[in-house]
């Protein structure tokens, strides 16, 4: 990408460096320094940050396998409530001062996007920068020169095994970003599954002993709870649904009283103004119950599954192709375990054959009833609303979230859960009163 500021240009691409241009020598294209016009002027990220004066933002970094995105945002929410001007960059693009500046990209983009965009909160006097960080971006150092204000650990799952080859590997990976002294949020109940410098570190939790620990909740008709820090006491409510947004919702009460000292009460009263995440545990219908989540790991499942304790669940999910093989069969136990119904389809299938991981998640439950195979992502949505009992079930449609789109053989192909699963619901009503 080429970045333009006033007389400055600079890149981080040698096929783009025009006359007069900057290079932005990173560890991912440094091997391609030799293509570079000769006398090109170079920065390293540490250096641009001097000279765009990045310092004065606080960089807030969080990790993990599931919960990243809803914690992230939550902080921004809460921080933002609170008076501070605050930026948030992930999944779900880049946001200022409430207003979107940039569409969906990779969970962390390429150092020069993510120093281009601290560089515009700072223009707009940001004190603070949410910014989502994958093990990919630690592991190919796309995080490099950031100084970070608070890190934050959710917890750590099996994924991404195609890119890590194993979990061990995956957790040494989240472990390298917790391995300085900076200033760090630990969740406890996940502790062990990574290492991490104790160095100015504070953990949360909601079982074992920690610097932020829920003393009791309550998970119906949304979160309630009460945090203890120290001493220091409060309660706050949530329209959010399910145990592991009681850890999301921890981590942000957490961070934002430990970069801003505010009292806890002032901070979980503003926390009761996030209404949650696009496609994260979003109801699109309430009579009948229809939810759409992005859940894609087997963790992921049973965290939303397991946060349904009033009704009876239905599930329409898939898996990924070109992605971790080994997780497909886990993910049909899960929903076996948990669900009534389980209409196993298409999730951005890419170059493989849906019918393929499809069968190779319902490996493990040959001769269960209730077990559907259907390859058409729309009719699987349909025959489950269809077969839905309106009273007494809750259909969780998974994998996809916000996603709007589905991958087949390389085409995009407009597609979203949320779209679908009211028209179909809109045609399933029309059929039951024709009748």
């Amino acid at each position: 990408m080429i970045v333009k500021d006033n007389d400055f240009c600079i890149s981080d691409n040698t096929q783009e460096i025009k006359q007069g241009c900057f290079f932005l020598q990173t560890k991912q294209n440094e091997k391609y320094l030799q293509n570079l016009p000769k006398n090109t002027p170079i920065l390293t990220p540490k250096e641009l940050i001097k000279k765009w004066d990045l310092d004065k933002v606080k960089i807030i970094g969080i990790t993990g396998t599931n919960g990243k995105t809803t914690t992230a945002a939550a902080i921004y929410s809460i921080l933002t409530d609170l008076g501070f001007i605050c930026a948030l960059q992930g999944t779900r693009g880049f946001f200022l001062n409430d207003q979107k500046l940039e569409e969906k990209s990779l969970t962390t983009p390429s150092i020069l996007q993510t120093l281009y965009n601290l560089k515009r909160a700072k223009d707009a006097s940001a004190k603070f920068f949410v910014m989502e960080v994958s093990s990919h971006a630690i592991a190919q150092e796309r995080i490099e020169g950031l100084d970070f204000a608070l890190k934050i650990f959710t917890n750590v799952t099996q994924d991404h095994l195609d890119f890590h080859k194993s979990l061990e590997e995956y957790r040494k990976v989240k472990s390298l970003f917790f391995m300085d002294e900076s200033l760090k949020l630990i969740n406890k109940d996940e502790a062990k599954k990574i290492v991490f410098n104790p160095t100015k570190a504070y953990t949360y939790s909601l079982d074992e002993p920690s610097s932020f620990k829920i003393e009791a909740f309550s998970l119906k008709d949304g979160i309630t709870a009460a945090i203890n820090h120290l001493g220091e006491m409060a309660t706050f409510f949530s329209p959010l649904v399910g145990l592991f947004n009681l850890y999301n919702l921890t981590a942000a009460i957490s961070a934002v009283k430990l970069l801003t000292q505010k009292p806890l009460e002032e901070i979980c009263e503003v926390l009761e103004n996030f209404a949650g995440v696009s496609g994260r545990m979003e109801v699109v219908s309430q009579h009948p119950l229809i939810i759409v989540d992005f859940a894609h790991t087997p963790d992921g499942m049973a965290k939303v599954l397991d946060s349904i304790r009033d009704k009876d669940i239905v599930v329409v999910f898939g898996a990924g192709g070109d992605r971790d093989k080994d997780k497909r069969p886990k993910m049909g136990l899960i929903a076996a375990k948990y669900a009534k119904k389980l209409y196993v389809t298409s999730d951005n299938p890419r170059s493989e054959e849906p019918l393929t991981i499809i069968k190779e998640i319902t490996a493990p439950l040959k001769g269960k009833e209730g077990v559907y195979e259907i390859v058409d992502r729309k009719e699987a949505i349909y025959k489950a609303i269809k077969e839905l009992d309106f009273a007494n079930e809750v259909l969780l449609i998974l994998g996809k979230g916000d996603e709007t789109y589905i991958e087949i053989k390389k085409e995009k192909v407009p597609f979203d859960d949320r779209v679908v699963a009211r028209k179909m619901l809109e045609r399933v009503l029309k059929e039951r009163d024709g009748k």
